[in-house]
């Protein structure tokens, strides 16, 4: 959406679109605050002038006002002109190209005021000069449009130091013997044209040079951080895979995240998980799946996708900020999970990362408090082969290994983890509506040893319990079945888990009212202006141990 007119706008990465639209913002953005700093020095030479003639009571010096003052109202012009709202690119270069001209046609005329021993092929020739070089720094430009400038700015330049010599009396006004010789009147003029001419043209060469290198420099940068039609802006995240970024789509203009692997990571195996990782979740079309538009490799083989940037909380941070959750908001965000991994492990996937790092609640279109499940980069394929819904194996998660994050990690996970299945994410989801419900974990320790011998050993402790106040029965012993150490003590899939939520006394209780209300109240805690992505907390790193035997 456009600023409104009238008021600046600030440039912010991400500008420089591979379709060159924001190449013409920026264009635009900068020209106009040249034109303000250019304005804002003319008139306050004017002023000079005025405040300096009054006071040695000499108003003949009023006569340059005029001149400054005309200029002036063209760098006005230049600033309001392409002020606020994005403008054409045939507009700003008409307003550009105009408003430069009659200000330099302006200033330049003050030669034609100024007495000759004031030098004022300096005067005139230094300023423009500086004005030249200025603009050829600030204003994003090629070297060829930067010629076009410096021409339109030559011709009132040297036509009026030529002018103001052409009415020299050597009679008046005798020349440096070392530079002139004496003549008739007018006789200054040529040379001093030539002269000024020679020193003008080093400045334009200057200027163009400056103009090539610095152009060329963005363009160089805005490669390096440019993934196919997306151009990469600022960092959100960085997860057990990979840095997510915000992005922009050359041509779709939507809210994008991409996430790319780590270049230090960039191994066979880390690459070839990264990649699995695109192809399952593209598979995935839940709306309480994050969504992914697009995946390819750069030149040099970093591997990245783009998915839907999301609008919202972590389960973290809501917990984070407003505390414990009421049990039908529990129950009504836990239900959406489990709607997304029914999915998932209906087409033979499972997600082993489950934590509220990984589920976003999103305010969007209308529906607040939309699950979103996200980082499917742990996903393990169950379909057996030859099915059509796997894609070919790939020796990824190693029958001896461990992978995923402590404080939700289900028992088998750590001792059988080649026998792990669906139930292992109905495990971590139990442990996220146990944080949901008493904003604690459901073991706390010093070490992730410790947890990990909890989560094989130990009996997680009532929610009401830990609470220290009553929750219902119902929910209080579907989350205590969904912790049970042996898997086939859980309900049996994420779908039966869903029917026993819905089947919670307080089930439905949380209204899209109560929901609206609540982000009403905390939409100001988003961070990262609203745009999430997926990141590992410190306190919930990934665990990657493999065991070895014999």
């Amino acid at each position: 959406m456009a600023p409104p007119v009238g008021r600046e706008r600030e440039y912010k990465p991400g500008m420089e679109s591979t379709d060159g639209a924001g190449d013409h913002e920026l264009r635009q953005l900068r020209l106009s605050r040249f034109g303000r700093v250019l304005a804002g020095v003319t008139l306050g030479y004017v002023g000079l002038i005025c405040f300096t003639s009054v006071y040695v009571q000499n108003l003949s010096l009023l006569r340059y006002s005029l001149s400054l003052l005309v200029a002036g109202a063209a760098f006005t012009a230049l600033w309001l002109l392409l002020r606020g709202a994005p403008r054409s690119l045939r507009f700003i270069r008409g307003v550009e190209l105009a408003t430069l001209f009659v200000g330099t046609t302006a200033f330049s005329t003050m030669a034609l005021f100024m007495d000759l021993t004031a030098s004022p092929d300096m005067v005139v020739r230094s300023a423009v000069t500086y004005m030249l070089l200025v603009y050829a720094v600030y204003v994003p430009s090629t070297a060829r449009h930067t010629l076009v400038i410096a021409g339109l700015m030559t011709l009132p330049l040297l036509g009026c130091i030529f002018m103001a010599f052409r009415s020299w009396d050597p009679a008046l006004h005798d020349p440096p013997a070392a530079l002139w010789r004496k003549g008739q009147v007018g006789d200054m003029a040529y040379p001093a044209t030539i002269a000024s001419a020679v020193i003008w043209g080093i400045a334009v060469a200057m200027a163009a040079g400056f103009s090539q290198t610095i152009y060329g420099l963005r363009k160089a940068v805005r490669d390096i951080r440019r993934l196919g039609q997306y151009t990469l802006e600022e960092k959100l995240g960085e997860g057990g895979m990979g840095v997510v970024y915000r992005a922009s789509h050359g041509m779709l203009r939507r809210p994008t995240a991409i996430k790319l692997l780590l270049p230090e990571r960039a191994g066979k195996e880390a690459l070839a998980r990264f990649e699995r990782e695109v192809q399952r979740t593209a598979m995935l079309a839940h709306p309480n799946t994050v969504t992914v538009f697009d995946y390819g490799r750069t030149t040099d083989g970093v591997f990245y996708y783009a998915m839907e940037l999301l609008d919202g909380m972590t389960l973290d941070e809501i917990v984070e900020n407003d505390g414990p959750q009421p049990e039908e908001r529990v129950i009504h965000l836990l239900e959406q999970a489990t709607a997304s991994l029914a999915e998932a492990h209906g087409a033979g996937l499972i997600h082993r990362d489950i934590k509220p790092g990984n589920i976003l609640v999103v305010d969007r279109a209308g529906i607040p408090d939309l699950v979103k499940v996200v980082d499917f980069g742990l996903v393990k394929d169950l379909a057996p082969e030859g099915s059509g819904t796997a894609l070919p194996r790939t020796a990824l998660t190693l029958a001896d290994s461990i992978t995923g994050t402590p404080l939700y990690l289900a028992p088998e996970m750590l001792s059988t983890p080649e026998q792990v299945d669906g139930r292992a994410d109905l495990y971590a989801l139990g442990a996220v509506g146990y944080w949901l419900l008493t904003g604690s974990h459901v073991f706390n320790a010093r070490s992730v040893v410790e947890v990990c011998a909890h989560h094989l050993h130990s009996q997680p402790e009532p929610p009401s319990a830990r609470l220290g106040a009553p929750v219902s029965a119902d929910l209080e012993a579907l989350l205590l079945a969904c912790l049970a150490k042996r898997p086939e003590e859980r309900p049996a899939s994420a779908a039966a888990l869903r029917e026993r939520l819905r089947a919670c006394a307080k089930a439905g209780a949380w209204t899209t009212q109560r929901a609206a209300q609540w982000w009403a109240a905390h939409r100001h805690e988003l961070r990262s202006g609203g745009a999430r992505a997926a990141a590992a907390s410190p306190r919930e790193r990934l665990l990657t141990v493999t065991r070895f035997s014999d």
